[in-house]
């Protein structure tokens, strides 16, 4: 497997330049990153932490970067075929594919498993997609999606585990880089692990720690850095429905075995909380996997002491850290809470 570089990064900078929204990032201020301890929030203020707002990309996540590359590279290449494209997603991937697609006029077929959110159903239809829901599961819409493609001779695209897809996430952590001077470690949410991997790569090349944050109950990269190897793992938890990979890729294990490279879980009541956070603090809706980088940083400490392994991740003094956002593809309506609250 051609394992991805920073060469790969650079090429997809300059082959998706101008087609997608250059990344914006904003101060947290002082105080605002907080630890929930003694049923209150308690500040940290030793920090300087940044939030990356992908979630304002085109279709609403990162993905549109690595949709856009993985078209353009076939487009150069002459191979995009008359049957289209085609991806299985667990909604954000398809967004993308279709959004990408319709830009340059080629057909996107898109199979969804139920958990799929309504809202990303509905976006997808509104974008032209052809749209097959399919098993409770990513693994079973992608099964579908993989003899639809031998089938009907569409382009297969694959929602993280491809090295075009995964080098265009990466592009994310170059303009981050380019905000940021001195950035130290950037913190982003993990499911099959194509954001890691390209994050993680630009990353290395610049010297920055990159933090892998996973649902203790999706947590297929930290079982394949365990394992040393790819493992199925189960997946049950709130963000299941970006997050909800099976198996991570080898290029997200390839890139997971970096000395920068921390691997940590967190419960799903923290994501639950940092979402609510994000809303009641800044009027910024997210998706549970977007919120999932966050909770790395205001989980409380496990008991057994803030450096324990694969809980949490708690800066150094001083540290400056970028907290990638990835994905507003939500409804919104779980967050208003009622008034008097």
């Amino acid at each position: 497997m051609h394992q991805l570089t920073y060469d790969d990064i650079k090429a997809a900078t300059d082959r998706i330049a101008g087609h997608v929204r250059p990344v914006t990032v904003a101060p947290v201020d002082p105080g605002t990153i907080r630890t929930a301890q003694g049923g209150h929030l308690g500040a940290r203020s030793d920090c300087e932490v940044w939030f990356a707002l992908e979630f304002m990309q085109h279709t609403g996540s990162f993905k549109a970067r690595g949709a856009q590359n993985f078209i353009q590279a076939h487009r150069e290449a002459g191979t995009l075929p008359d049957a289209g494209l085609t991806i299985a997603s667990g909604g954000n991937a398809g967004l993308a594919c279709a959004w990408a697609a319709r830009q340059q006029g080629v057909r996107a077929t898109v199979f969804l498993p139920t958990v799929a959110p309504a809202v990303k159903v509905a976006r997808l239809r509104d974008l032209g997609a052809d749209v097959r829901v399919v098993g409770a599961e990513y693994a079973e819409a992608l099964e579908a999606c993989g003899d639809f493609a031998a089938s009907s001779g569409a382009l297969a695209a694959h929602a993280y585990d491809h090295p075009l897809i995964a080098a265009g996430a990466g592009t994310l952590l170059e303009e981050i880089h380019a905000r940021i001077p001195g950035l130290d470690t950037v913190v982003v949410s993990v499911g099959g692990g194509g954001l890691f991997a390209g994050v993680a790569t630009a990353a290395q090349h610049h010297g920055i720690r990159t933090v892998a944050v996973e649902p203790e109950n999706c947590r297929a990269l930290n079982a394949a850095i365990e394992a040393g190897r790819p493992v199925d793992v189960p997946v049950d938890s709130v963000a299941v429905d970006a997050l909800g990979a099976r198996r991570a890729t080898a290029l997200a294990l390839h890139a997971a075995r970096r000395d920068d490279v921390r691997s940590v879980l967190v419960p799903d009541g923290e994501i639950v909380r940092a979402r609510q956070a994000l809303w009641d603090d800044r009027r910024v809706a997210v998706e549970h996997a977007a919120a999932t980088a966050l909770a790395a940083l205001t989980a409380p400490d496990p008991a057994n002491g803030p450096t324990a392994p694969s809980r949490g991740y708690r800066p150094h003094e001083g540290e400056r850290v970028a907290v990638v956002l990835c994905g507003a593809n939500t409804d919104p309506s779980d967050l208003v809470r009622p008034a008097g609250n």
